[in-house]
């Protein structure tokens, strides 16, 4: 018999599993504050993106969430591939390590007893991007809204259109911008809300068609990125150029909501249309 026997040494966490970095003041607090503080830097109040599962947690009444449409997922009718691999792989890939099916999660809800159709998009879902899955399932979510006569709550997160399925993505924009035209139509509100990010074409869509378009601190808001627009017009932009601030100072969006706030301001404004 050996003198001592081996002991397996007992797994330390990493740094990243037990510390939380803010990405806009770079402070460091525990993982379990940040969580609890609804991904709110605590120091800074920056706004971290939150998953559609924790968005939708922190947005509906308690087991008051009715998912819809959960089978809608991607096609690749173009049988897209480029130099990283195939778009199958890719989006399959992320299916398996989110267990969601497409960017945005659809269905009922009551947000402080009022009764919504809810739909929450993901950006880590490939970067939030709109699809054909996705702007399907918003299309019959809006049409789910006019037959039981409730108002859309539409929470975007995406960095626009998903250039793998080409000009099926781009008609997207089309097909869900006169969805929720229906959807006014019949007399029904639209609350959209825009968090960081929201740009390409969703922004230039269903984002900013709400009958009133509010949006958390700090977001990053807009269609093509500042390069870009700088390389174009050949001026350099102001810093703030694309924020939340920027643009409700310009009058693009109504109102900045803290995301504590989020679930008494929505409630709100569906009193005040009387749903």
């Amino acid at each position: 018999m050996g003198w001592y026997e081996k002991k397996d040494k007992p797994a330390i966490p990493s740094e990243k599993e037990l510390w939380a970095v803010c990405p806009k003041c770079n402070s460091h607090f525990p993982k379990a504050e940040w969580k609890a503080a609804g991904a709110i830097c605590p120091k800074c109040n920056y706004h971290g993106r939150l998953g559609a599962r924790a968005r939708i947690a922190a947005t509906a009444d308690k087991d008051t969430f009715e998912e819809l449409f959960a089978g809608i997922s991607y096609s690749d009718h173009l049988s897209f591939s480029d130099a990283t691999g195939p778009y199958v792989k890719k989006v399959e890939a992320t299916i398996a390590k989110l267990g969601e099916k497409e960017a945005v999660v659809t269905g009922f809800c009551e947000i402080m007893s009022h009764p919504v159709a809810l739909g929450v998009m993901d950006f880590a879902f490939m970067g939030g991007s709109l699809g054909t899955g996705t702007g399907e399932k918003i299309a019959r979510l809006c049409e789910e809204a006019v037959r039981a006569r409730r108002p859309l709550v539409l929470f975007s997160a995406s960095g626009g259109a998903r250039m793998h399925e080409g000009i099926l993505s781009l008609m997207q924009m089309a097909k869900t911008s006169a969805a929720i035209a229906r959807l006014k139509e019949a007399g029904l509100p639209y609350i959209s809300v825009l968090t960081d990010p929201t740009t390409g074409g969703v922004s230039a869509s269903y984002a900013m068609l709400g009958d009133i378009n509010i949006s958390e601190p700090r977001a990053l808001i807009g269609f093509a990125g500042r390069r870009v627009i700088e390389n174009t017009i050949r001026q350099k932009l102001p810093a703030d150029f694309q924020s939340a601030e920027y643009l409700e100072k310009h009058g693009f969006i109504d109102r900045i909501v803290e995301r504590s706030d989020m679930r008494r301001f929505i409630a709100k404004m569906l009193e005040y249309w009387g749903f």
